[in-house]
């Protein structure tokens, strides 16, 4: 849809839909700092493009180790691990705070979104085989009997003081689920960092998701690469670039999470208040936002609610500063491309 020239250097990421980000500059740039890793399963690339600091490799990999031991699922001592397995009166101990900063930027998007984004649905993850259980289609007796445990305003008690958290529940399976936040706010924690030691030109990506600040290696705004959908990361050519300074993007889709089963497919993005996977047209929702724990939160949210209602609730929100690009199946067998009309600005250099 739009012309663009071919990036010399691709820095990239493969995400759960049809967008890859990347961060174009030329092959000459020599000033700047890179740091790669692993984390949550995934990768992360960080680049501070200026010509010292005095951050360490061993910094960032310890900060995103705290942050996996607050928030991840996939690790049983992790904070949220230890409340979900709580019943009744329980205490824990949050040393960084990252489980509660997540937790109440979590409950404001639930409150904003009208539930579209809950991370009560864990007990629904694990039932559709999200979880790396057998991945069995739910009836709607057995969706019925989840149901009861989802619900971000119900079903338990929460309270905070200093860094304890205190969390009364009647059943041990009322658990909770922030995959579809706490990848986009560890990119928050990162940038955060980077500035709180005098960083101002920076790009930060985990897994996909990412904050840049100020401009790259070339002085000149981070170049973000939109590709065309396919069901896997080979070969994918690009389509569109963004230009970004102080912002955050992050997408979700359906476009490579889902399974099959006697030729009906099964979407990762669940609707937390029918229990079912989505059905509509929607394939993928972009979000740029004033930080990443928002751009990805919304982005599940506007999975859930589907692309007439994203486009509605993002003109009557113009407070939140968000922009979207989505992509929507058509009859055709093909795809077509809907924007908020703020997005279009970052398509311009």
């Amino acid at each position: 849809m739009f012309g663009i020239q071919k990036p010399s250097l691709l820095i990239w990421s493969v995400i759960s839909s049809c967008i890859v980000l990347t961060s174009c500059e030329s092959e000459t740039s020599v000033v700047g700092i890179d740091f790669y890793g692993e984390t949550q399963g995934t990768t992360y690339h960080v680049i501070i493009a200026e010509e010292e600091t005095t951050i360490t490799q061993h910094q960032l990999d310890s900060i995103l180790h705290a942050f996996d031991m607050s928030l991840s699922t996939y690790i049983d001592s992790s904070v949220v691990s230890k409340l979900n397995a709580s019943q009744g009166a329980f205490t824990i101990e949050d040393p960084s705070g990252f489980f509660r900063a997540c937790y109440l930027e979590s409950k404001r998007v639930f409150e904003l979104s009208n539930g579209a984004f809950d991370p009560t649905v864990f007990p629904l993850v694990e039932g559709w085989g999200f979880m790396n259980n057998p991945q069995v289609p739910l009836d709607q007796r057995k969706v019925d009997s989840l149901l009861q445990f989802v619900g971000f305003d119900k079903n338990y008690t929460l309270s905070f003081s200093n860094h304890s958290i205190q969390i009364s529940k009647e059943n041990p399976n009322i658990k909770l689920d922030f995959n579809a936040i706490a990848q986009g706010y560890s990119v928050d924690v990162l940038a955060d960092f980077l500035s709180a030691h005098g960083h101002k030109n920076f790009y930060v990506e985990i897994g996909g998701e990412l904050v840049v600040a100020g401009n790259n290696r070339d002085g000149e705004k981070w170049s973000i690469g939109v590709d065309v959908p396919a069901s896997n990361s080979e070969g994918r050519p690009i389509e569109n670039v963004l230009y970004l300074s102080n912002n955050a993007i992050a997408t979700s889709g359906n476009y490579r999470k889902f399974y099959e089963v006697d030729g009906q497919k099964f979407a990762h993005t669940l609707d937390p208040k029918t229990g079912f996977p989505v059905q509509h047209s929607l394939i993928s929702a972009s979000v740029i936002a004033p930080n990443c724990a928002q751009a990805d939160a919304f982005a599940t949210a506007f999975m859930v609610i589907g692309a007439e209602k994203t486009l509605s609730f993002v003109a009557n929100h113009p407070e939140l500063g968000l922009e979207v690009y989505l992509l929507v199946s058509n009859k055709k067998g093909s795809f077509d491309r809907r924007m908020s009309p703020g997005f279009e600005k970052y398509l311009k250099k």
